[in-house]
């Protein structure tokens, strides 16, 4: 499960990191509105737990960003804003919890374990394909695909933005915990795992190359590879 942590209070954020990743969470941090939104655009969250009032935004309209995005993405609001008329307005705009600060870790951990047990599925179904990343498994007609690690992870990612031209710069940023360790070369890879263990067996095309820009997910209507 990925959680992603926007706090402008340094102490904080830090001490909710490494609480979170104790209980075994991957977590991303931002102490801003900006970063934010950068982590937002790349990765998928399970979770969003997030300060109402940051120093260059606002923390429900990144809630309605998330929402917009992935409707089942939770999304906890921390304020120390304690009046019955702001719990409203961010479970309005669509937060899942509302938790006021100065709060007990304990009880925190409590409600996100809460809120993860009641999101939705994560399963992607496009025609005959179905790709679970909770099992990291793929089915097309019933029957189950080989793919595992990174090749899957990418495949999961370009077909969770398959109206989007993926960059190899954002894949790495989006998969790789230190991507600046890795070269670009490990996406191509990739990408040719996905075609030799699933494309070509399958006769089908999932994946194509815009050259000089990156990927985009083409399945169902998939055009012959780049």
């Amino acid at each position: 499960m990925r959680i992603l942590i926007i706090e402008d209070e340094i102490t904080l954020n830090r001490t909710l990191q490494e609480g979170l990743t104790d209980f075994g969470y991957q977590v991303d941090a931002a102490e801003n509105y900006k970063d934010a939104e950068y982590f937002i655009d790349i990765r998928n969250y399970d979770l969003v737990l997030t300060d109402w009032m940051l120093p260059d935004g606002d923390g429900i309209e990144l809630c309605k960003i998330v929402k917009n995005r992935s409707s089942r993405t939770a999304v906890v609001i921390l304020s120390a804003r304690d009046d019955k008329d702001s719990e409203i307005e961010a479970l309005k705009a669509g937060a899942d919890d509302y938790i006021k600060k100065p709060f007990d870790f304990d009880i925190l951990l409590a409600r996100i374990e809460a809120r993860l047990r009641f999101g939705g599925t994560n399963v992607i179904e496009i025609e005959q394909l179905s790709i679970n990343p909770d099992e990291e498994k793929i089915e097309f007609n019933g029957e189950e695909i080989e793919l595992k690690g990174k090749p899957f992870e990418v495949l999961t990612h370009l077909a969770r933005h398959r109206d989007q031209i993926v960059s190899k710069e954002q894949l790495l940023d989006a998969i790789w915990e230190e991507p600046e360790l890795v070269t670009p070369n490990v996406i191509e890879v990739a990408i040719n795992q996905i075609r030799q263990k699933m494309d070509k067996p399958l006769n089908i095309s999932t994946i194509e190359t815009i050259r000089r820009r990156g990927y985009r997910f083409c399945y169902p209507d998939s055009n012959e590879e780049a």
